[in-house]
C-alpha cells in the first residue's frame, strides 16, 4: 500500500487538518523533477552580486518544496504542543478531584476519565509517529527523484531535534499511574520477611516494539502503579541503569551463560542514575537447572566507587571490608554473609582473570505494589550495549579504571543500540494460583513477543565481539534486529586485538564445544562466521545445499574437491561430508533430549531382540526335526534353519547399528551445535535388508514346499495319521500346480 493511502486510512478524522500534507509535498517533488529535466546541465553560479536585480521573484520548485516542508514540520510541532498542554490540564483537573472519601459512582467516573486520558495520550503518540514516518518517506522520495541534490540525511538530523520528536512526556504516565492508584485505593505492601508459604517464581522476558511501549505502559498502570525506589535518580517514570559485565579473553562466562550450564556465572558492577557512580553494587548470578527443582541465585553487596579497582586488583581485602561494615553498625551475621560473598567473587575474578568487558545501559521503569512481589514488571527502554575497553586506546586495566572513560569517543563498532524495549514479567504466586486475568491477557496479546531467556549481556557480547564468540543466541536470527547488528559489525579486515589473544588461548586450552579452528578453505569454516550474514533465515539447517548457504552465510573460500570415497562415507551417521548448515545457532540442552535418544535406541533394541528370539526358537525347532523320517520334517527343518540363519545376523546388525547411532547422537547432543542428529539413510538401509530377508524367506519357503510335495509322491513313504492332513494339503496344491 502506498503511504499516502495508508496515512488517509490511519489518520484521526478530528485531527485531519493537522497531519502532514503528504500529497502536496509529493506534487512539489514532481515539479522539482520536471524542472531539473528542463535545466539539465545548468549549475548556479558560486558567486552573487548584491546590486543586481533578479528578473523574477518567483521561487524555484526546490525552494518551494523546502519552504513547504518547514511549514509542515512547524504545523505538526504546534499541534503536538497544544495537545500536550490540553492533556496536562485534564490530568491536573482529575488529580484535584481525587480524594480519599470517594463514592462508588464518583470512583467509576474518575476511572473512566483516567482511561480516556490514557487513550488520548496513545492517540497523540500515534499522531506523532504517523507524521514522523511521513517526513521520512517524503525525504526518501525526494532523494530518489532528485539524486543530484540529496537532502534526506541532513534534514533527518534536523528533524530529530524537534521538540515534538524528542519530547519526553513520561511524567504524564507517572501522574496517570498515581491517579489510577489513588482511585483504586491501592494499599502498598510492606517489605516481607520469611514466609512458610510455597511460591512458584517465574520470570519471562518479552520484546516490545517502540511504537507499542506506551500502550503496554498504559495497560500496566491501569492495574499497578509505577514503583519509584529512589526519586533522585528518576527521570519521569524511569531511571538510568548501567551494568559493567566481566569476562576473560576466552569468553568463559559468556559461553557458560549461553549454554545454560549448571553453575554458570555472571559477574557485574552496577550503578543507578545519570551521574558518575558513587555507590556501586557488585553482583553475582549463578544459573541453576530449574527442572531439578533448583533456583538460580542472585547475590550482591555494595562498594564505594573508589574501592572497586582495589577490590578487582585484590588490594582491598575482606578484613578491611568487614571493618567498614562494623563501623556502620551491621550485625555479625550480615557481615559474615557479605564477607563470604566478597571473598568468593574476588577469588573468581582473580582465578578466571576476569576484567570489565561489556556495559549495558538502559532506562528502567518498574511497576509493583510496594514491596509485594507476587506480580511485578520491569520495562527497559533505550537499550544500549558498548565495549568497556575502547579500540585504539588504553584498556581499563592499563588506565587504572573499571569502566570506560566517558570522555573518549565511541566508534560505530564499539556500540550497538537494541531496537526494541524489553519487558520482564515476574510472578511469585502460591502453588495452584493463576496470574491475574489482565496479566494473562497482556501476555497473550500482540503487543509483546516472548523471547525465552533473553540476556542483554549475551546479546551485547555476541554483537560487539563477533570474532571471539563460537556460538550466538537464537534470537540473533530475528530479522527485526538485523539492522542494529550489522550496523555494529566490524569491517571485513578489522580484527580486534583481543580476538587474536582469544585464539591463542583457545589453542593452548581448547574448549570441547569450540573444536579446532577450521582451515580457510574448509567448508565447515562457515560455521564460525561471526554473525548471521546478509540474508534472514529461520531455518536451523539448510535443505538446499550451497544455495541456502549463500543466502544465510558468507562463503569462506571455495568448497573442497569431492573425493571418490565421500559418497560412501556420506552414508555413515556423523559423516562430515554433509551439506553445510545455514546458521550457528546453539541448541538448548534439555534432559528430555537425551531421554528421547535413549527411547529411540531402546526401540531398535526391542526389534532386534524380537528377531533374535524368533531366530533362536527356529534353530531349536530345526534341531528337533533332524531325527524325523518324514520328508516334510526333513525339508521343513532345512527351511527353518535357513530362516534362522537370515534373521539372526539381521538382528545382530540392528543391535550394532542402534548402538553406533546412539553413541554418535549422544555426542552430537552434548556438543549442542546446530548439526544433524537424525540418521536419514540408516533406517532406509535396514528396511531394505529386512525386505530382502523376507523375500529370500518367501522364495525359499516356496521352493521347499514344492520339494516336499515331490518327495512325498516320488517315494513309497506313507504318511502317518497325524500328517494325513498335511499330505492332503500337498495333494491339493499339486493338482493346482499341474493345471497351471
Amino acid at each position: 500500500m502506498k503511504f499516502g493511502k495508508y496515512l488517509d486510512e490511519k489518520k484521526r478524522a478530528l485531527w485531519a487538518p493537522h497531519y502532514v500534507d503528504y500529497k502536496a509535498l509529493k506534487d512539489l517533488i514532481k515539479d522539482c523533477a520536471a524542472a531539473a529535466e528542463l535545466n539539465d546541465g545548468w549549475q548556479s553560479s558560486q558567486v552573487t552580486s548584491l546590486s543586481v536585480t533578479r528578473f523574477s521573484s518567483r521561487d524555484l520548485p526546490e525552494e518551494q518544496f523546502f519552504k513547504r516542508l518547514d511549514q509542515e514540520v512547524s504545523k505538526v510541532g504546534k499541534f503536538t504542543a497544544q495537545l500536550v498542554t490540553t492533556l496536562r490540564g485534564r490530568l491536573q483537573k482529575l488529580q484535584d478531584s481525587v480524594h480519599k472519601d470517594l463514592k462508588p459512582g464518583e470512583r467509576d467516573e474518575l476511572l473512566e476519565e483516567a482511561k480516556a486520558i490514557g487513550d488520548e495520550f496513545l492517540q497523540l503518540e500515534k499522531y506523532v509517529n504517523l507524521n514522523y514516518m511521513g517526513f521520512h518517506k517524503i525525504l526518501k522520495k525526494h532523494d530518489k527523484a532528485l539524486p543530484q541534490t540529496p537532502c534526506r540525511q541532513f534534514y533527518i538530523s534536523h528533524l530529530h531535534q524537534q521538540p515534538w520528536v524528542q519530547g519526553n512526556y513520561s511524567e504524564l504516565m507517572v501522574v496517570l499511574s498515581n491517579i489510577f492508584s489513588e482511585v483504586r485505593g491501592d494499599t502498598l505492601a510492606e517489605a516481607q520477611g520469611g514466609s512458610a508459604q510455597a511460591f512458584n517464581r517465574s520470570t519471562t522476558k518479552y520484546w516490545i516494539r517502540t511504537s507499542d511501549v506506551s500502550a503496554v505502559k498504559r495497560t500496566i498502570i491501569e492495574n499497578m502503579p509505577v514503583f519509584v525506589f529512589n526519586a533522585e535518580n528518576y527521570s519521569g517514570d524511569a531511571q538510568l541503569v548501567n551494568s559493567v559485565y566481566f569476562d576473560n579473553d576466552s569468553l568463559e562466562l559468556y559461553h557458560g551463560r549461553l549454554d545454560k550450564k549448571p553453575g554458570a556465572l555472571a559477574i557485574r558492577v552496577r550503578w543507578y542514575g545519570p551521574n558518575d557512580p558513587s555507590l556501586c553494587f557488585v553482583e553475582r548470578k549463578i544459573h541453576k537447572e530449574s527442572w531439578k527443582g533448583e533456583k538460580s541465585v542472585k547475590e550482591r553487596f555494595t562498594l564505594p566507587e573508589a574501592k572497586v579497582v582495589p577490590y578487582i586488583e585484590g588490594e582491598y581485602t575482606a578484613e578491611e571490608y568487614e571493618e567498614g561494615l562494623r563501623a556502620k553498625g551491621k550485625s555479625e551475621d550480615d557481615i559474615a554473609k557479605a564477607s563470604k560473598l566478597f571473598r568468593e567473587i574476588q577469588l573468581t575474578i582473580d582465578s578466571k582473570q576476569l576484567k570489565p568487558f561489556v556495559r549495558t545501559q538502559y532506562m528502567r521503569s518498574a511497576f509493583q505494589m510496594g514491596h509485594d512481589r507476587s506480580v511485578s514488571f520491569t520495562l527497559d527502554t533505550n537499550l544500549v550495549m558498548l565495549k568497556e575497553n575502547p579500540e585504539g586506546a588504553p584498556t581499563c586495566a592499563i588506565s587504572g579504571r573499571w569502566f570506560r572513560d566517558p570522555a573518549l569517543p565511541v566508534s560505530r563498532t564499539e556500540i550497538t543500540r537494541f531496537p526494541h524495549a524489553v519487558l520482564e514479567i515476574k510472578l511469585a504466586l502460591p502453588e495452584g494460583e493463576s496470574p491475574p486475568e489482565w496479566v494473562a491477557d497482556l501476555m497473550e496479546s500482540d503487543l509483546i513477543t516472548e523471547v525465552h531467556k533473553m540476556s542483554k549481556f549475551i546479546h551485547g557480547t555476541a554483537t560487539l565481539f563477533p570474532e571471539m564468540v563460537r556460538a550466538v543466541p537464537y534470537w540473533m536470527d530475528d530479522e527485526s534486529i538485523r539492522a542494529s547488528i550489522l550496523n555494529s559489525a566490524p569491517d571485513a579486515k578489522q580484527i580486534d586485538s583481543r580476538a587474536r589473544d582469544a585464539q591463542i588461548v583457545a589453542e593452548e586450552k581448547p574448549r570441547k564445544r569450540r573444536g579446532p579452528e577450521p582451515a580457510a578453505g574448509d567448508e565447515d569454516s562457515t560455521l564460525h562466521h561471526p554473525l548471521l550474514g546478509e540474508g534472514p533465515t529461520l531455518q536451523l539447517m539448510d535443505e538446499g545445499g550451497a544455495a541456502g548457504v549463500g543466502r544465510s552465510l558468507r562463503r569462506v573460500g571455495a568448497p573442497p574437491a569431492e573425493r571418490p570415497w565421500d559418497k560412501v562415507l556420506a552414508w555413515l551417521p556423523g559423516s562430515k561430508n554433509k551439506k553445510p548448515m545455514a546458521t550457528t545457532i546453539p541448541q538448548r540442552l534439555e534432559p528430555k533430549t537425551f531421554l528421547a535418544s535413549e527411547r529411540t535406541f531402546l526401540s531398535w533394541m526391542h526389534m532386534a531382540i524380537t528377531l533374535a528370539s524368533i531366530a533362536t526358537a527356529l534353530l531349536a525347532f530345526a534341531g528337533s526335526s533332524k531325527d524325523k523320517l518324514d520328508p516334510l520334517h526333513k525339508v521343513g527343518g532345512n527351511l527353518v534353519l535357513f530362516v534362522a540363519f537370515i534373521l539372526l545376523p539381521l538382528s545382530i546388525l540392528i543391535v550394532a547399528y542402534a548402538a553406533m547411532v546412539f553413541v554418535w547422537r549422544s555426542n552430537q547432543i552434548a556438543l549442542k551445535q546446530a548439526s544433524y542428529i537424525d540418521d536419514r539413510r540408516g533406517p532406509y538401509l535396514l528396511v531394505t535388508l529386512v525386505v530382502l530377508a523376507l523375500t529370500a524367506i518367501f522364495v525359499a519357503s516356496s521352493v521347499d514346499l514344492v520339494t516336499a510335495w515331490k518327495e512325498t509322491h516320488s517315494s513309497g513313504y506313507k504318511a502317518p495319521v497325524h500328517t494325513a492332513v498335511h499330505k492332503q494339503l500337498f495333494d491339493n496344491l499339486g493338482s493346482q500346480l499341474g493345471r497351471i
